[in-house]
């Protein structure tokens, strides 16, 4: 936390680094670091070889003072820092102008590289035809090539110390080429026209606490497919992301969610990976288009009031040979040891998060997806391997911090700052944690101990739901705790429900086959599990594909089963869901208490033998509240009646025996005004025959 705040202390403006640096100029620090052998990689154009020589004197760069200061001593200071947050304006590459000749200004970090260069078609990959000049004391090295343009491909070719000879893509680069190419590529970024300034000026008054958020999970690439010919490649039958704009919007629009978070944004060589091994930090991934027409999709979803969180992978990157593994022939942007610097099952580095430089790339990476291309969150993969040094090692694989303990110090001070200073320059912008285990104030504020994320993924009310949805119904009054158990922390953290794509793979099966019983009553139980979901407190969050009840688990390689809504059955399942949503956005019973106790009151959560919930979902004004009851069992109750705290008539606004969700169309009276007469505890009762897997909701 000292950490913390000594650099917000820093300076971060221009004109206040500017006054640092004229004062310690004499004592500017180098950062350049050795250690870590290279080893030959492969993914590359070619593979990393040992040379038997130095480099002879012609690949030497150019004095430092012969290249115009497009990288400042200001530049240097505050990337040093861990403080220049609009490094992705800097490094990389950039279009310009220099001498009144346009061109492409390159940036690169290698502090312990002898002899840097810039590679491409335009100079048959020459290493020797472009080299870079190094910039003291960071170890920064640049260059301008004149008349260079948009969609050059390019990498960087590095002479080592330790005589290695690599080439590596860009890791600041806005684009990259198309897989299984592994060049970045040249791309303008800043001179798109944007349109949304509606919904970004109201974005800033946007409140987590209070405000609705049911989020689409997708995977551009498998959401749907163009069909191919025999003669067409298959990245062609990729939506691009301005036709996947337009189609997504659509269906969005239609069935009544909020925002869309989006799987494998980030530039990544592995289709497999699904985005979770990323090369390219600050590059959408080229198989959908280019950064403008990302761009254009994200305006566009904001024309339509709907929001865009980007999955984000601060906590490891692949050991490809052109990423950033070793990416000066020392351990860079990881840790040298790997009881540290690597993961034992994942096979992927380690971030030293101990590094300014390494931290300000991350946090540069993070606020060039909301500030340049306008996303309005981020979902911080695996934040529990960040937070503990003994994340999936055993006893002896890994190294206590300073006090003995396993906490990552390190992560835990650069998730802070990260969350801070997205915050403070962006209002209303979202950190969304996926956090698997009860580390605390995970949504807490940092100044008493919190890492400052925005919300946090409720892995622990998933797992009982779904351990609990996969039972024989006549198992579930034993294991009734299950789903009552989360109300007992659901209000220790800022939570979003979720049922996410990792559940649905590695033969997890699909939501529709995880449920019990024959083919009816698959379908009765998941509408009952989706109305728990609904009226449960926290944001909701649900994958692609389950809203219409797929029965194959994701394949990121076809599109979803569209064709199963031809089948009555799997429509009836997305009209149910379709009406939840709605149901959601309209109730702000449902989402502007979900903080509080204020906002939940139980029923009866002790109806274990007959395996039904019942609860109120309480307004701030106490007007159209909302009484949820779930029947999990396929036995009807004629005679079923549930407590109400007053006399307040109560409208049936929701029947899952209405025919369009497949009931059984039985008949109900649409008010109901409560009884005198104890029952759950409560003064008065409302009677209402439940059917089997039945779920109703009330307003009063």
């Amino acid at each position: 936390m000292e950490e913390l705040k000594k650099t917000t202390k820093k300076a971060t403006t221009k004109k206040a680094a500017e006054k640092t640096v004229a004062a310690k100029k004499t004592t500017a620090r180098s950062t350049a670091k050795t250690g870590c052998k290279t080893t030959a990689k492969t993914g590359c154009r070619t593979t990393a070889k040992k040379t038997a020589a130095k480099k002879p004197a012609a690949k030497k760069a150019a004095p430092a003072e012969k290249i115009s200061p497009f990288i400042t001593e200001v530049d240097q200071y505050l990337f040093g820092m861990g403080t220049h947050y609009e490094i992705y304006k800097k490094m990389g590459a950039h279009l310009t102008e220099k001498d009144g000749v346009k061109g492409v200004h390159f940036a690169v970090w290698a502090p312990n590289a002898e002899y840097v260069s810039i590679m491409g078609n335009f100079n048959n990959w020459d290493s020797s035809a472009n080299p870079m000049t190094r910039l003291e004391p960071m170890g920064i090295w640049e260059a301008f090539i004149p008349e260079l343009k948009t969609g050059e491909i390019y990498k960087y070719y590095l002479h080592t110390k330790n005589g290695w000879d690599l080439e590596k893509a860009d890791p600041f680069a806005s684009s990259a080429e198309l897989r299984p190419g592994t060049a970045s590529r040249v791309a303008e970024t800043e001179d798109y026209k944007w349109t949304d300034k509606t919904w970004m000026t109201k974005r800033e008054s946007f409140d987590v606490d209070s405000c609705p958020m049911s989020v689409y999970e997708v995977h551009p690439g498998s959401w749907k497919r163009h069909p191919l010919n025999e003669d067409q490649k298959e990245y062609e039958a990729f939506y691009n992301y301005r036709e996947f704009a337009h189609e997504l919007v659509d269906y969005v629009k239609e069935m009544g969610y909020t925002h869309v978070e989006l799987i494998g944004m980030s530039e990544h060589p592995l289709d497999a990976s699904w985005g979770y091994q990323v090369t390219g930090y600050y590059a959408p991934t080229s198989r959908y288009g280019t950064p403008e027409d990302f761009m254009y999709f994200v305006d566009y979803l904001h024309k339509n009031k709907i929001g865009v969180i980007v999955d984000w992978v601060p906590a490891h990157f692949p050991k490809d040979g052109c990423g950033l593994a070793e990416f000066d022939g020392t351990c860079l942007y990881e840790h040298q040891n790997p009881m540290q610097g690597e993961h034992p099952h994942w096979g992927t580095k380690i971030f030293n998060y101990g590094r300014n430089e390494v931290k300000n790339f991350l946090i540069g990476s993070a606020l060039n997806w909301i500030e340049q291309y306008h996303v309005d969150g981020l979902r911080v993969d695996a934040v529990a391997s960040m937070l503990y040094l003994d994340f999936g090692r055993n006893a002896g694989e890994w190294i206590p911090n300073q006090y003995g303990g396993r906490e990552n110090l390190e992560a835990i001070e650069f998730l802070r700052h990260l969350n801070n200073i997205v915050k403070e320059r962006n209002q209303g912008a979202l950190m969304i944690a996926e956090e698997s285990t009860a580390w605390p104030l995970v949504t807490g504020d940092p100044k008493d101990g919190g890492l400052g994320f925005s919300l946090k993924w409720n892995m622990g009310w998933m797992n009982d739901f779904l351990e609990y949805m996969q039972l024989d119904p006549v198992y579930r009054k034993f294991h009734h705790n299950q789903m009552t158990f989360s109300l007992m922390y659901a209000f220790s953290e800022k939570f979003m429900l979720v049922l996410s794509h990792d559940e649905v793979v590695h033969l997890k099966k699909a939501m529709l086959s995880k449920m019990p019983g024959e083919l009816e009553e698959q379908f009765a139980n998941l509408k009952a599990g989706y109305a728990f979901m609904m009226g449960h407190p926290g944001k909701k969050l649900l994958f692609m594909g389950q809203e219409f009840g797929q029965w194959n688990e994701w394949n990121e390689n076809k599109e979803l089963d569209w064709y199963l809504l031809q089948d009555e059955h799997h429509q009836q399942l997305q009209n149910f869901v379709k009406a939840l949503l709605h149901l959601y956005q309209k109730n702000p019973a449902l989402y502007e208490q979900d903080g509080s106790w204020d906002g939940f009151e139980w029923i009866n959560a002790n109806d274990g033998d007959r395996s039904i919930f019942s609860f109120i979902r309480h307004s701030k004004d106490s007007k159209k509240n909302l009484v949820f009851v779930c029947n999990f069992t396929p036995v009807e109750r004629p005679d079923y009646s549930f407590g109400m705290p007053e006399k307040k008539r109560l409208k049936l606004i929701l029947d899952s025996a209405d025919p369009q969700f497949g009931g059984n169309g039985m008949e109900h009276a649409k008010t109901f005004t409560p009884k005198a007469g104890e029952c759950d505890d409560k003064p008065y009762h409302v009677d209402f025959p439940l059917p089997a897997y039945g779920v109703a909701v009330f307003q009063y």
